[in-house]
């Protein structure tokens, strides 16, 4: 479910940019608490939330970081968020 309105971090479009340009299909992710973007690269699916230089993570992403029984990845950068994909 998409909420409408949520706020996007700026470099948000960046990387989205950054990752379709190296072939990642990417979907956005808007719900109370939930990573900002799924991403799917040589067949592996990464949970990643953007933020800002100094930005923090919300309570209710911690609450959903803490119960998420995987890997979830916090970029600040297009940079970090191909790195993340080519480990």
């Amino acid at each position: 479910m998409r909420h409408y309105g949520a706020k996007r971090d700026d470099n948000e479009v960046e990387i989205v940019n950054a990752l379709r340009a190296i072939g990642a299909s990417v979907a956005h992710l808007s719900s109370k608490g939930i990573p900002d973007l799924l991403v799917s690269f040589k067949n592996k699916l990464y949970l990643m939330e953007v933020k800002k230089h100094k930005g923090k993570l919300t309570p209710d992403q911690i609450k959903f970081h803490d119960n998420w029984k995987g890997d979830i990845y916090i970029v600040r950068t297009a940079q970090e968020a191909i790195e993340i994909l080519n480990k």
